[in-house]
């Protein structure tokens, strides 16, 4: 036995001995928990295990009793197409011929702001690990970005060290980055969001699901070896505020290798194929802690291991530290005797290092040893899933009644539109994110069928039949701020339009949910308001929740960042190369306004950028009328009579028709008086309110009397507003800007603050 272990035997032979479990984020009532369950003191190994098992990333103990929402508000028409819900390393959905497709969102964000480059880079590992688990070949990545003030000293820090992560991680694996968001607010100054989407695709025969069964089946450990970074990462990082000074406690940042990643990807692809392995666990937060513990659960729920056959980077590490490393690209799998020889010819084959760690077992116990000594004995669904499950306190926020007082329909609407419409235009969350996407490869594995700047990634799924999937990432924490409720349903709404807009129909949903500390009863009516809405809202739009992830304690000090869920869209096409562009290609397009406009300027792009003011209550959601909206597209579609659909959201109209323009260089002139009669608004309302169930498309002439016959007949608003013409945007009556300026106001910022354009 190695100097320092404490065994199970020590353990039961000195119960007075006192333990650290407040540095390993456990508090006291969770400590005596623990040893009522084990009958003893725990070793230090099973205090390691129960405190990174327990942590909130990991147990979701604050949001469990919420989130089962998802599961119970559900319908026959949201399970059709659902292979796997929540609960799995990630949601699978069948998508027809006998393909499925498996997606998840997942966030990576105090770590991104300790370590920028490397915190980034893991978050895109670990989330692909979660494709890989379910027998899927993953194909494409995403990610939701939310960064401090443009302006701030530390600002460029994050985002050179986020987005290089990204770009390297992914590029090197040769996954298409197809595209997200990128949004600065001062609230998140210390506290960046790093959401990061991998999507993956399979045969319905390929699907695995990750658990211990068979007794008598090995347990191996393979990929890279285990070392000393992100050791605590899911007890402390994820689990502990950050004060003005810095994060309070600084454990080592997981580093990453894409090239171990690239390489273990196509092996564990080639062992599913043979049929070596009963399941695939990836070893993220919590390490070999979650991989055993999770595994036995889900199994037979007994499980040996020998610890001291784990292969290490640094044999300085002690059994606890093993316990906890969340080292990147490992693996564990369950592999019948039988198979093992052909398991490790495999592995050999990919030059991955693998150690047989142990076996299933009968006992109901997890049981793991250290040099002969028994250092772990425990039940492993009290680590992995009978943790604690709490009911925080839920307060009505004190400050928010006079908040939503506070509309911008008071705001002044005069000034000059054209002056306002540039500032919106080059405003850091509006202006163009070439910047950053140009350092993502968006056509490797050539099936990207459209990507960043439209409004959702489009991927090829089978390129005999052309079959694909679409998915977009929203969110706006202005909106959830007023209005955590409201603003999850217009996440969910935008989202859902961005796909459908591309031509695909929306399936299946993931989602990110980004809130302060959860002991802060103020921000548990926050998060108990927008688990119920989007549980609503997906049960009135018929499409399930398939899984995701809860991200607490983001904040500085005692001040949380405003609600930020984060929510990603999954829709299906028959046939990619029926996609719809976001912007037009050709002159003499008529160009339609499907919906209605109404004074909806609280919390909006014009209101914060051009007021500084945020206050009052955001839009209204018919998630009926996104429904229509969604199918009138997609009936146009097939009829081939609409040459490209853009949705409005922030920035309104305005923004909208700019960035149609700047798709492909054409031009546009435009009118708003029918607009302004038939909704009774005026000018800047037509410009920049950001009212839901709005899309503008373009429709060649020869198709104009159809296109309005078909929204005839669906009952859909449709108000023609201009022509395609030229190379520049002309408002009639408001302003004209030329195709020059426009792409100057748009594309500045990023370089201004961050450099010179990549790429350009």
């Amino acid at each position: 036995m190695n100097p320092g272990a404490d065994t199970v035997q020590n353990a039961a032979a000195t119960p007075e001995k006192e333990q650290p479990y407040d540095a390993l984020g456990l508090k006291e009532d969770e400590y005596l928990k623990i040893r009522e369950i084990l009958g003893r003191r725990p070793t230090s190994g099973e205090l390691a295990m129960y405190s990174v098992m327990w942590s909130e990333h990991c147990s979701y103990k604050s949001s469990k009793n919420y989130l089962r929402q998802f599961g119970q508000k559900v319908s026959p028409a949201m399970k059709k197409n659902l292979m796997v819900g929540m609960g799995e390393n990630a949601g699978v959905v069948d998508v027809g011929n006998g393909w499925a497709v498996t997606f998840k969102i997942e966030s990576h964000n105090h770590p991104s702001y300790i370590e920028p480059f490397q915190g980034a880079a893991t978050g895109v590992g670990g989330i692909v690990r979660d494709i890989i688990s379910m027998g899927a070949r993953p194909v494409a990545v995403m990610d939701a970005l939310r960064f401090g003030a443009i302006d701030n000293d530390d600002t460029p820090r994050v985002v050179h060290g986020v987005t290089s992560g990204i770009s390297f991680y992914a590029n090197c694996l040769g996954l298409p980055n197809i595209g997200g968001e990128t949004y600065f607010d001062s609230v998140y100054q210390a506290n960046p969001l790093v959401n990061a989407l991998a999507v993956g695709v399979l045969r319905h025969e390929d699907l695995h699901l990750a658990n211990a069964r068979g007794v008598g089946n090995k347990v191996v450990l393979f990929g890279a070896r285990t070392g000393g970074d992100g050791i605590g990462g899911a007890s402390i990082l994820a689990s502990d505020s950050f004060s003005e000074g810095g994060p309070t406690k600084r454990p080592a940042v997981q580093v990453g290798d894409p090239f171990a990643e690239k390489v273990l990807i196509e092996c564990c692809l080639e062992l599913f194929a043979q049929k070596l392995v009963e399941g695939i666990q990836d070893l993220g937060a919590a390490g070999i802690s979650c991989a055993t513990s999770e595994l036995a659960s889900n199994g037979d729920g007994g499980m040996f291991i020998e610890l001291e056959k784990v292969l290490l980077r640094d044999p300085s590490l002690t059994a606890e530290e093993i316990l906890m490393s969340e080292s990147q690209e490992r693996m564990m799998a369950i592999v019948r005797p039988e198979k093992l020889d052909g398991f490790l010819e495999v592995v050999k084959k990919w030059d991955v290092e693998t150690s047989v760690l142990g076996e299933v077992t009968d006992t109901g116990r997890l049981i793991i040893n250290w040099h002969g000594e028994e250092i772990v004995n425990v039940e492993p669904r009290t680590v992995a899933i009978d943790g604690p499950v709490y009911d925080r306190p839920v307060v009505y926020p004190t400050w928010i009644d006079a908040l939503q007082a506070d509309s911008a329909s008071g705001l002044s609407r005069d000034g000059d539109l054209r002056e306002q419409f540039l500032a919106l235009l080059s405003s850091p969350n509006l202006s163009d994110k070439s910047w950053i996407t140009n350092q993502y490869d968006k056509y490797v594995m050539g099936n990207t069928a459209l990507s960043y700047p439209d409004d959702g990634g489009m991927v090829r799924v089978d390129e005999e039949s052309g079959l694909g999937f679409a998915v977009a990432t929203d969110a706006n924490g202005r909106y959830c701020q007023l209005d955590p409720a409201m603003g999850a349903r217009l996440a969910l709404a935008e989202a859902f339009r961005n796909v459908a807009v591309t031509g695909a129909t929306p399936v299946a949903v993931s989602d990110c949910l980004n809130f302060g500390s959860p002991e802060n009863p103020e921000v548990m009516w926050q998060f108990s308001k927008t688990v119920e809405a989007l549980a609503d809202a997906c049960l009135e739009l018929e499409i399930p929740v398939t899984g995701g992830n809860v991200s607490f304690y983001n904040q500085t000090g005692d001040v949380p960042i405003h609600p930020t869920p984060v929510i990603a869209v999954l829709g299906t096409i028959d046939d990619v190369s029926k996609r719809i562009p976001s912007g037009w290609q050709d002159e003499g397009n008529n160009i339609y306004l499907l919906g209605t406009t109404a004074l909806e300027l609280d919390g909006s792009a014009w209101a914060g950028t051009i007021h500084d003011h945020l206050g009052g209550t955001p839009p209204v959601v018919d998630f009926a009328a996104e429904q229509r909206l969604a199918a009138l597209i997609q009936a146009g579609n097939e009829q081939n009579i609409i040459a490209s659909a853009h949705d409005l959201a922030d920035g309104g109209l305005a923004q909208a028709l700019a960035e149609s323009v700047l798709r492909f260089g054409v031009g546009a002139r435009v009118w708003l008086g029918d607009l302004l009669e038939r909704d009774g608004i005026d000018v800047t309302t037509a410009l920049f309110s950001e009212s839901t169930g709005r899309v503008i498309v373009s429709v060649p002439r020869e198709d104009d009397v159809r296109f309005q016959g078909l929204c005839e007949g669906r009952g859909y608003p449709v108000a023609r507003i201009g022509v395609t013409d030229g190379s520049s945007l002309e408002v009639q009556d408001v302003f004209t800007v030329n195709a020059d300026e426009l792409r100057h106001a748009h594309t500045r910022t990023m370089q201004e603050y961050f450099g010179a354009v990549v790429g350009a």
